[in-house]
């Protein structure tokens, strides 16, 4: 049945490009195939590079792959996956059905809706198929089945659990506000000492939307498509509360920091209080390298951050298809998982679920530890879904409309 579906599709791409004979996709359900064409196939991953450790993990995964499964991981370092998504969609309406440039995205949110809306994504619910997909919490991690309120439906595989999470270091600020309204008061009292990275950064845009959330009447029409909502009516507090909080900021928010990366070095310098990112390790990870003081600890907001799941996705016209799915899976494998939780490593929690795993490996993520400034997950909750993609695409704009780029 999975292989009439791919020849079907085949026989459909040959009739959108005329004269293509296209292969049919690699099936996840004959792994030892997808094994075999994948060794010797160069993967270019296509993804963010804004945090050293991060670009590391990637090397060593690059490392891992090659060893284990003979396939060459070239990682193409981006600032943003929409520069991503639009060359795959410039190809595609330039009739390039193969042979693509892409091979592996890091992908969510407004960029996945982006490439499931316009059809540039490998097809047949691929990444469910994969055989590490069975240890996947989809019961108990809902976001790893719905990325941003929106389906995945098997065209991206998890790779990682990502929420907001603020610090600061305990000596200079002992009791940080814990709610936004709170630090609008904290910033007027402390002027100078908070910012947020600029917008469309994706943590900049998510403080924004934490914001949001807490602005808005209804934090439910958040869950729908803009288009659906008064988006001037909706977003009206959150823009008067930052009009407020501008010129209390950093630089009077005339400046901002371009990334999390460069808002963590300015609290290690003291120009700030309170940083923020979306690994919930990312000041115990820090402390571990030397570049925060052992006194920093993380919080978050008592209503909740937001969360989300990251993942990988495989563009429609990929070169390398099966060394792509080899890719994802073993981002999926209890090794990588473990190696990535790790905070001197990256720090970034895990998709899968303990009672799936070996007890060997459960034993080994329960080896880890975590470091003095993670919290536990009992003190993540409650984690606030994401927003309709649609919202971050608007906020943006609107920031920048409003706020201009520095």
């Amino acid at each position: 049945m999975r292989l009439l579906k791919s020849l079907g599709a085949a026989a459909m791409a040959a009739a959108i490009w005329p004269g293509a004979a296209l292969a049919a996709d690699p099936d996840p359900a004959d792994w030892a195939a997808v094994l075999a064409e994948a060794r010797g196939q160069t993967v270019y991953w296509n993804a963010w590079a804004g945090e050293a450790r991060i670009n590391d993990y990637m090397a060593w995964v690059g490392d891992e792959v090659k060893s284990r499964f003979g396939v060459d991981l070239i990682h193409v370092k981006v600032n943003d996956a929409a520069e991503v998504v639009s060359r795959v969609l410039a190809e595609k309406s330039a009739g390039k059905a193969e042979g693509g440039s892409v091979d592996l995205i890091w992908i969510n949110g407004e960029n996945f809706a982006a490439m499931k809306r316009q059809g540039l994504l490998l097809g047949e619910a691929w990444s469910t198929e994969l055989p590490n997909y069975d240890a996947v919490d989809v019961e108990g991690k809902p976001t790893v089945v719905n990325d941003f309120t929106v389906p995945v439906d098997g065209l991206e595989a998890p790779w990682g659990m990502a929420q907001l999470v603020f610090y600061h270091d305990t000596v200079r600020t002992p009791a940080p506000p814990k709610t936004a309204l709170d630090l609008l008061n904290w910033a007027k009292a402390n002027p100078g000492r908070f910012t947020y990275p600029q917008p469309p950064d994706f943590t900049g845009s998510t403080f924004l939307k934490q914001v949001l959330y807490e602005m808005v009447i209804n934090p439910n029409v958040l869950m729908q498509p803009v288009e659906e909502a008064d988006f001037d009516a909706v977003t009206a507090p959150l823009f008067l509360y930052l009009d407020a909080l501008h010129p209390v900021m950093w630089r009077q928010g005339r400046a901002f920091p371009q990334n999390a990366s460069a808002l963590r070095n300015l609290l290690a310098d003291g120009e700030i209080e309170i940083a923020f990112s979306f690994h919930q390790s990312e000041a115990s990870a820090a402390i571990a390298k030397g570049e925060l003081p052992d006194t920093v600890r993380s919080f978050i907001f008592d209503a909740g951050t937001i969360g989300n799941t990251h993942f990988v996705a495989i563009p429609f016209n990929a070169s390398a298809k099966a060394g792509a799915m080899v890719v994802a899976d073993f981002l999926m494998s209890a090794d990588a998982q473990i190696e990535k939780q790790k905070p001197d490593v990256w720090g970034d929690f895990t998709v899968l679920a303990m009672d799936k795993l070996k007890a060997e490996d459960r034993a080994r993520f329960e080896a880890i530890d975590l470091g003095v400034a993670t919290l536990a997950p009992a003190d993540l909750v409650p984690v606030l879904p994401e927003p309709h993609p649609s919202w971050m695409t608007r906020l943006e704009a609107a920031w920048a409309a409003r706020y201009g780029a520095s």
